[in-house]
């Protein structure tokens, strides 16, 4: 087993912020559900109060010890809000970037606005969350700051131009503050996932794909949790700074 002390610096379990956060059966709150089964308070945000309380009363209802805040990741004021509750709970040890939707169109019929709208809700989301949270993981001695990605990070599809533009970018950033905070102690990652989510948003949109695609044709997102669950629990001298996750029987 490898020195814990290069993994969680303070003898103090700290708290997991998710900026992102909807539907109990999303990403978002996989991910809190997996750091809350493993002991940590969780902090989730989003930009449906509804939605948010719903998942958030979930969550305690397991047993978490779990706090939500309804705001925007790329307005810096709530992310300001965002980190200072979840050091409330505790010092801050994780911080996740998964906010941001995707709204395909064809490239002559987007406009300004809503090419904007994404730019603002992947890469200022990102920015945002990065700038606020890395002073709180420094003060604790290290963490992990987690970025959630997509094929268009990677790649760019006809008529994903606006968000395949954005995600490149939060890429981008993510690289750029992994070399400047890796040695600081911060473990920056980067999660690709290149391929349909099975939860709520994408089968609210196309409830019919998941008997298309067959058994775990989509990706599951207690498997994409543990991803995330695992880089922040890996030794430094190992450190992931990218990774795709894909269903085993995605084209790509």
């Amino acid at each position: 087993m490898s020195d814990r002390s290069a993994i969680e610096p303070n003898a103090v379990q700290g708290s997991v912020l998710i900026a992102g956060v909807g539907a109990s059966h999303g990403l978002g709150a996989a991910i809190a559900r997996r750091f809350a089964a493993g002991g940590y308070p969780v902090a989730i945000t989003g930009r449906n109060a509804e939605k948010l309380a719903a998942t958030a009363a979930e969550l305690a209802a397991d047993g978490a010890r779990v706090a939500h805040v309804v705001g925007d990741a790329s307005v810096a004021a709530d992310v300001a809000r965002f980190v200072a509750t979840a050091q409330g709970l505790a010092p801050l040890a994780v911080a996740v970037h998964n906010a941001g939707s995707n709204r395909p169109a064809p490239f002559i019929k987007v406009s300004e606005q809503r090419f904007e709208e994404h730019w603002r809700e992947h890469a200022l989301g990102g920015f945002q969350l990065a700038q606020a949270a890395i002073p709180a993981l420094l003060a604790r001695g290290g963490g992990t700051l987690l970025f959630t990605g997509a094929s268009g990070s990677l790649r760019g599809k006809a008529n994903f131009s606006p968000f395949a533009a954005a995600k490149a970018a939060l890429r981008a950033l993510s690289q750029s503050v992994a070399r400047e905070f890796g040695p600081q102690g911060i473990h920056v990652g980067h999660v690709v996932i290149d391929g349909g989510i099975e939860g709520d948003r994408l089968l609210s949109i196309r409830p019919q794909l998941k008997d298309d695609r067959g058994p775990d044709g989509l990706l599951n997102i207690a498997a994409i949790a543990e991803t995330y669950w695992v880089l922040h629990h890996q030794h430094r001298s190992a450190w992931t700074l990218e990774l795709d996750l894909r269903p085993w029987a995605e084209q790509f």
